[in-house]
């Protein structure tokens, strides 16, 4: 294919990148997970992912690109299976003399948490189960993410204000 004909986003662009890419990164993604189901979720995510930034990725960097897109939705979706095995620990401790109405809304609210979680844009929810979840110090972010301990503060305060708009108080 040309320089001068390297749109992303035209349709028989984008269908010689994902038959040139896929396989490579469907392997890579098994070869991480070792569950063929999620490495094929992982990369169809990473290929819409591609689709709603064609305009902003350079044909020559699609590579690199694709093979980061895919190994962060990999790192996030283990950092929302630790969130979903913490609730299931705390929720098989519960004592059974809890109320149903009781165990029933703190159900909802965690399915209320993990989908406001999983709605907040890449950069502030990898901030925010940095932080809560893996009980990281801003610092400490900043150095792993290779930005500022201000950006990590300010991703925080934009996650924690949708939490609040959401759930109320985190």
């Amino acid at each position: 294919m040309s320089k001068n004909n390297c749109n992303i986003c035209l349709s028989k662009t984008f269908e010689l990148i994902y038959n040139t890419y896929a396989k490579s990164i469907r392997r890579f993604l098994f070869f991480k997970t070792q569950d063929a189901d999620k490495a094929e979720d992982i990369l169809q995510e990473t290929f819409v992912k591609l689709w709603s930034n064609c305009s902003n990725v350079n044909y020559d960097k699609v590579k690199s690109y694709l093979f980061s897109t895919a190994h962060n939705m990999f790192l996030n979706d283990i950092k929302h299976q630790k969130v979903k095995d913490n609730y299931t620990k705390q929720f098989n401790k519960i004592d059974n003399n809890e109320s149903p109405e009781f165990i029933l809304l703190e159900k909802e609210f965690m399915e209320k948490l993990e989908a406001t979680i999983a709605a907040l844009p890449d950069k502030q929810r990898e901030v925010f189960l940095l932080n809560r979840i893996e009980k990281k110090k801003y610092k400490d972010i900043a150095e792993q993410l290779n930005i500022s301990v201000k950006a990590v503060e300010k991703r925080m305060h934009l996650a924690l204000v949708v939490m609040r708009e959401k759930i109320g108080n985190v």
